[in-house]
């Protein structure tokens, strides 16, 4: 029986009615790992023996009688740039190639409650940086759909995992389509929660205003469960909304008649692939078949989105990253004096593309050009978010592309990083203006390459964007079908 392909929730079915074990799921899914590991390198750091551990645990609470929660015992995996007490953190770079965090992540309390199989660590750009997990000091993750293309980033061994079968879930963080955008192109679902929904205490900072933590999931049904479990006020984090968590299995639930679906004029523009408008063009049928009022709307400011977060997140990024040193954090570079000392531990330690976000970010920040760049991305910021708003004054949820492609070529882009910057166009508006948004998936390429849906909702009404995804998900077989993929190699 193959279990390492089966949605958490069916899974916690049959560990409950105890027609599987805890430690037989998880030995599954590490067989699964140690089939396809050598060819997608989701993994950065295994944790088996603990996983094995907490599997037991949980199979000895199940031999007792005792009922076990939602995704206890079921085998998942932690992008590497969430606290893991005890566990390493490297989030992909040389700089912290052997940090082991004394703590936890708010994150890792929530899940540890309900007693989870944790795999182990997965790959990820440095730092978060990056749209293809290319950028990774260790080495690249592949797509299971076609080990010759990117899975997507940053979160690309999170969603490689996901998909490829090695895990069942997994966590995610969201600076400007990191969650969203490896979930379109390797098949899964994956959600950015709103800004502040779920605590950032233990995430690595990469851009504090942007990120955010969220789950990769098999089905929508799992991301709900996931979301429910991370998501909540934390005195830890002073961005952390207070606002009561509703119950968002309730969302789980086929219905969207009547429901106001924008559709944003400035997204279906020239340079998106055919493909990928076809089938985005096919799920907004779909929409109006099921009942819902599709409605065009805009967003005026879109245009300058990439421009406003690739000075906003690299501003952010270089005063976050000053701490590592040599001094205080990660690595260090012995040198002559500590002037030596700092610039040959930075130089060597970081990656290319995180010292060109620093260099970015220090330029803007700079006296004479503050007010010119920096200040002024900030109040064109605050014009994105109010075309957000505005259109949400008449829709209910707004429905785009997840990217402008399917998954490309391994190198194809590393080359030219704005064009790679530019695959970020429909995502990143949402983290500008700290809206949730999903990608589900809604077709496939002619080359067999998953295609994402990306649905957008109102400030803290993940209830919504849900039920939309829900719908559309049930109402299609893509999520069946991906769900059994097999990694290609």
């Amino acid at each position: 029986m193959k279990l390492y392909n089966k949605p958490a929730h069916e899974l916690h079915e049959m560990l409950a009615k105890k027609k599987i074990s805890s430690v037989e799921l998880t030995k599954d899914v590490l067989a699964r790992m140690d089939e396809t590991e050598d060819k997608i390198h989701a993994y950065i750091t295994e944790t088996r023996d603990a996983a094995l551990s907490q599997a037991a645990a949980v199979d000895e609470k199940i031999a007792r009688g005792e009922e076990i929660a939602y995704f206890e015992g079921i085998p998942g995996a932690i992008k590497d740039n969430i606290c893991t007490k005890g566990v390493k953190t490297t989030c992909a770079s040389k700089m912290l190639e052997n940090f082991v965090p004394p703590y936890n992540a708010t994150v890792m309390e929530h899940l540890e409650k309900v007693q989870p199989v944790v795999l182990g660590k997965v790959n990820m750009d440095e730092f978060a940086m990056g749209g293809s997990t290319e950028n990774s000091a260790f080495y690249p993750t592949h797509n299971p759909w076609n080990v010759q293309c990117v899975p997507g980033g940053s979160s690309g061994g999170s969603a490689a995992a996901v998909a490829s079968g090695s895990a069942i879930w997994a966590l995610g963080s969201d600076t400007g389509g990191s969650i969203r955008q490896p979930a379109s192109f390797c098949g899964v679902v994956g959600m950015k929660p709103t800004y502040g929904r779920v605590s950032r205490y233990g995430l690595v900072a990469f851009a504090s205003s942007l990120d955010q933590i969220g789950p990769l999931t098999r089905d929508v049904t799992d991301c709900a469960h996931l979301l429910q479990l991370i998501a909540g006020h934390d005195g830890y984090d002073s961005t952390s909304s207070a606002s009561e968590v509703p119950d968002y299995t309730k969302a789980l639930v086929q219905d969207v008649k009547g429901l106001k679906i924008g559709i944003p004029k400035e997204f279906f523009v020239k340079g998106m692939d055919a493909e990928v408008e076809q089938a985005v063009r096919g799920a907004i049928e779909q929409f109006k078949a099921m009942g819902a009022d599709v409605r065009e709307i805009s967003l005026p400011h879109t245009e300058y989105a990439i421009s406003v977060y690739y000075l906003i997140a690299p501003a952010e990024a270089a005063t976050n990253l000053e701490r590592y040193d040599g001094v205080s954090y990660g690595a260090r570079v012995d040198g002559a004096d500590v002037v030596e000392m700092m610039t040959k531990t930075r130089s060597e330690k970081f990656g290319e593309e995180v010292k060109r976000r620093i260099l970015i970010g220090n330029y803007a920040l700079s006296a004479g050009y503050y007010d010119a760049y920096y200040l002024k991305a900030l109040k064109v910021r605050r014009l994105i978010k109010e075309d957000y708003d505005k259109a949400f004054e008449n829709v209910d949820v707004i429905v785009t592309p997840t990217a402008p492609t399917p998954a490309y070529k391994i190198g194809e882009m590393t080359s030219d990083p704005l064009k790679m910057y530019l695959q970020d166009i429909y995502t990143v508006p949402l983290n500008l203006a700290g809206l949730p948004g999903i990608s589900v998936p809604c077709g496939y390429s002619r080359e067999k390459l998953p295609i994402g849906l990306q649905i957008i909702g109102k400030p803290l009404d993940e209830m919504t964007v849900l039920r939309a995804a829900y719908t559309y998900e049930q109402s299609q077989s893509f999520y069946k079908e991906m769900a059994e993929t097999e990694a290609k190699a």
